[in-house]
């Protein structure tokens, strides 16, 4: 028994032609019990049933359905598509029309989602930006106003005051500086300058160069037992540094006193090479991991602002490692610490 269930307008017509069709020939000929007058009644009554039920479908059902096609689209059809709608859309079944609709309204509901999504973002992200422009601005109006009001007389106060106007004004040039950055590398114009080199080596100049933060909280730092054989790498060599500084910068941050920095590398196979840096310090809460990458997100936001920082540091390491081609992920336990691992292409030829 065939399926009913995408029957198209020509076959329901058919299909309904015949239904009224065989059994008024057949009463005819069961009361007259001419044969000749019942396939005449058949033929006609067949021919006239599938004409006007095509009809009725075709002008009340199917146009109405290519408005909803037309409405989905939201554009003026194309010469492809009103082809569409003349030849292949009148053969769909009622069922195969539905599901297109279901489609395109789970598409949509996605889409809608994905703009609350970002809209939330963009609020986040402009209440968050005015957030860090305001502090280092309102704190430079404060030094400013009081030396004018005098202060500048006390040659000690104003030049604490004037340091401190240069720090936040340094400050607010490092977050113009980072988002500058990210802006190129989200749109693709920070071209990259790949190389071979080794990253072992490049991972012994970065902690060479955060040697006194680290000792100044008495840290201890290096390549991991097992990983100093030499892996060359295949990337920009100076903005896997910065990646790198970064990544150092911020074990060191949230490192304790006396604490571990580990780096180590691991060919994954022939082609990709996994960089991990290591510490054992307070580590991130679980519901943080997913969002410590987005833009000036902090788990903390008094104790990160204390700290220093833009907030937009590991944002720009996720674009530079993306930008390669590459992901970059978290592990962390509470209290028990915090690696941040990315991938790159192995050594080319």
């Amino acid at each position: 028994m065939a399926s009913t269930k995408n029957v198209s307008p020509r076959q329901l017509s058919t299909l309904t032609a015949l239904a009224l069709s065989i059994p008024i020939a057949l009463g005819i000929f069961f009361l007259t019990g001419n044969w000749q007058e019942s396939l005449i009644s058949f033929a006609v009554i067949f021919i006239g049933s599938y004409a006007l039920i095509q009809f009725t479908l075709e002008k009340f059902i199917y146009r109405k359905i290519k408005l909803i096609y037309k409405l989905i689209h939201q554009t003026k059809a194309t010469r492809k598509e009103e082809m569409y709608f003349k030849y292949i859309l009148p053969q769909k079944g009622i069922d195969e029309v539905r599901e297109d609709v279901e489609k395109w309204a789970e598409k949509r509901n996605e889409e809608i989602e994905l703009l609350r999504q970002n809209e939330a973002f963009r609020k986040e992200f402009l209440q968050n930006l005015a957030h860090e422009f305001k502090t280092p601005l309102f704190a430079i109006q404060g030094y400013v106003d009081t030396l004018l009001n005098g202060a500048m007389e006390d040659e000690a106060v104003s030049k604490k005051f004037l340091e401190n106007t240069s720090r936040n004004i340094e400050r607010l040039v490092n977050l113009m500086n980072d988002l500058d950055e990210i802006s190129k590398l989200e749109r693709g114009e920070q071209l990259l300058f790949k190389q071979n080199f080794v990253i072992q080596d490049l991972l012994r100049e970065v902690f060479d160069s955060l040697s006194l933060s680290a000792s100044q909280k008495h840290i201890k730092y290096g390549i991991k037992k097992g990983c100093e054989t030499p892996i060359i790498v295949f990337a920009d060599k100076e903005k896997v540094r910065q990646v790198l500084i970064n990544l150092v910068e911020n074990a060191i941050k949230y490192g304790k006193v006396g604490g571990t920095i580990m780096a180590s590398s691991y060919k994954t196979d022939e082609k990709n090479v996994l960089i991990e840096v290591s510490d054992d310090g307070i580590g991130i809460e679980e519901e943080h991991l997913r969002r410590i990458f987005d833009r000036f997100y902090r788990t903390d936001a008094a104790r990160s602002r204390d700290r220093g920082g833009t907030g937009l540091g590991l944002a720009i390491c996720k674009h530079i490692i993306e930008a390669h081609g590459h992901s970059i992920h978290v592990r962390s336990t509470v209290d028990v610490g915090t690696t941040i691992g990315f991938t790159l292409d192995g050594k080319r030829e």
